[in-house]
């Protein structure tokens, strides 16, 4: 089986990472170029966003994981292709649990088969914006932004404390590098954006490193 990859390097990385050498890697930056790679025994992995190039996978009949870090997954109306979703932020495809959402009901078997075809554990959540691990440690990190602008600690103290304390494997600070203030920032406001829930209202120190 061949894994497609579009994205760029880091993005082809972590899939090799995560799925192992025993899969063919091929990667494009664009999804213009899919389409001449297209055929069966392809599993796409499509970082970008969604956009209304999604027709490039138009006449494909095959699994195409679309990047639904900040829209739900909304595939267009193309009869032959299975889409799924996966968040394509930075760090978190590469975990044990692979987080996937489907954006019907009577699409989990087909996605159920093509986890297992993948050789992965999986969890399978709700299709909506951030889908569920993204959200939590977004609002983490947002959170550990708050504490900062408000000087209760220093950013190493509260990313210490965070490992410490929780067990997490990187402190709040420590996870917004790897995957990228501008990243988080994005991921954040388009969950507010979809719930209005104040939890994901974005602290003003993380707004301002984003965008400035």
């Amino acid at each position: 089986m061949t894994i497609l990859v579009v994205g760029d390097e880091r993005n082809a990385l972590e899939c090799q990472q995560k799925f192992g050498p025993d899969f063919h890697y091929l990667q494009v930056k664009d999804r213009s170029q899919v389409t001449p790679l297209l055929k069966d025994g392809v599993v796409v992995f499509d970082f970008q966003t969604q956009s209304e190039n999604i027709e490039a996978y138009a006449r494909y009949t095959g699994p195409v994981f679309l990047n639904c870090a900040t829209t739900p997954l909304l595939p267009p109306n193309i009869s032959q292709a299975k889409f799924f979703g996966f968040c394509g932020l930075p760090t978190f495809l590469n975990r044990p649990i692979f987080e996937v959402c489907a954006a019907t009901d009577s699409e989990v078997i087909n996605l159920e088969d093509m986890c297992v075809k993948l050789r992965t554990e999986f969890a399978i959540v709700k299709n909506q914006v951030g889908l569920l691990t993204p959200r939590v440690i977004g609002m983490i990190i947002n959170e550990a932004y708050f504490a900062a602008e408000e000087k209760i600690s220093s950013r190493n103290d509260i990313d210490l404390a965070m490992k410490l304390g929780t067990n997490y494997p990187f402190g709040p600070f420590e996870w917004c590098e790897k995957i990228g203030v501008k990243n988080v920032y994005d991921l954040l406001e388009a969950v507010f954006r979809s719930t209005g829930d104040e939890r994901y209202q974005v602290s003003a120190l993380l707004k301002r490193e984003a965008l400035g």
